[in-house]
């Protein structure tokens, strides 16, 4: 079928939302659970229609689920909900058994995630990716979960490639993320990988959250708070981002805040999780994506103005960051579609 034939074709078919169904467990925590609500809730088309459906189920028929608070979540469908998914969340939850003493699920737990089609996205948030985990999803795949719990959930899943620094992992149709708050950053990724950097940012806007935070868990994990009386390399980070477009050298951004490159560059990477090289590299790229989908640049200016130099430099960089040439990442998201866009563990 020839491209005209597919754009005519793709005119006539009628309008679906991407369902996105959130999996109510017992000892669930309240927060996560309204996390996919909140992300997936607010993005729409230009004809103003909501470009998702979340809905909510149990691995039991509708009715009352425990929290780990002192209220319990009235959940309206049962587990025949999780056929109907092109997305399942599983948020966090604290439930003792086999999930987490043998790393094996309950017969109703089975039986609940039975109902998920092949190909559906498959999500976690927290110790959620105990469920994937032990349903075989993530059987030779990397994954996170909350830095605390990473040593544990290796011990019980060592088939697993566990990565406690990053703030998520995106492995295609598996997406994995570290506890709480990461859970907005790993759904902000999913509609920004859907729809574009345009439509993640407007929700991240109207959500009073950044749209892309720095770094990973590493920032986090058994460091003690940094001494207020010490300088910070905020200054040269926003000093940065005011010239992407032009050539920075780590001593440019270390004479910003008056340290010797040693010092800048361990503070820059107790502050925000990766080396000022690599901090460089994702804005760039941010830029890039954003310049792509909103400006009429040739990739030659595109690629000059985010910094890269060239077009080829550009190239490769988004290619090791999204898995797609600026081409193609143009064209996807200029026209509105969808891009199978890929996130190595380690950014």
């Amino acid at each position: 079928m020839d491209t005209a034939s597919s754009t005519a074709r793709a005119r006539q078919e009628p309008f679906r939302p991407h369902r996105v169904v959130v999996l109510a467990l017992d000892g669930l925590l309240p927060f996560e659970l309204g996390i996919p609500h909140r992300i997936f809730g607010r993005p729409r088309d230009a004809r103003g229609r909501y470009l998702y459906d979340v809905v909510t189920c149990s691995i039991r028929p509708p009715g009352p689920v425990r929290t780990d608070a002192d209220f319990a979540v009235q959940v309206e469908h049962g587990p025949e909900a999780l056929a109907t998914a092109d997305t399942v969340v599983v948020p966090a939850l604290y439930e003792n058994g086999p999930l987490y003493e043998q790393g094996v699920l309950t017969p109703e737990l089975a039986a609940a995630l039975a109902h998920i089609r092949p190909g559906t996205r498959l999500t976690s948030i927290c110790t959620g990716v105990y469920v994937l985990a032990a349903a075989g999803y993530l059987d030779g795949r990397p994954a996170t979960t909350h830095w605390a719990d990473a040593e544990r959930f290796q011990a019980l899943f060592p088939q697993i490639e566990v990565d406690p620094n990053v703030l998520f992992i995106d492995d295609g149709d598996v997406l994995t993320s570290a506890g709480v708050a990461a859970g907005i950053d790993l759904c902000l990724h999913m509609v920004r990988s859907d729809h574009g950097t345009a439509v993640a940012n407007d929700v991240a806007r109207r959500t009073v959250v950044p749209p892309h935070r720095d770094g990973g868990q590493a920032q986090y994990i058994h460091r003690p708070v940094p001494d207020p009386q010490q300088a910070s390399t905020t200054t040269a980070r926003a000093w940065a981002l005011g010239r992407l477009h032009e050539p920075i050298q780590l001593r440019d951004m270390a004479d910003q805040v008056s340290m010797s490159v040693r010092t800048f560059t361990r503070r820059f990477r107790e502050e925000v999780g990766v080396s000022p090289g690599q901090w460089l590299t994702q804005q760039r790229v941010e830029r890039a994506r954003h310049l792509l989908e909103s400006s009429d640049l040739s990739v030659d200016q595109v690629a000059r103005d985010a910094g890269f130099g060239t077009a080829q430099s550009m190239r490769q960089h988004l290619q090791t960051a999204l898995g797609v040439t600026p081409t193609s990442y143009r064209r996807t998201f200029r026209a509105g579609g969808n891009v199978d866009i890929r996130v190595p563990s380690g950014t």
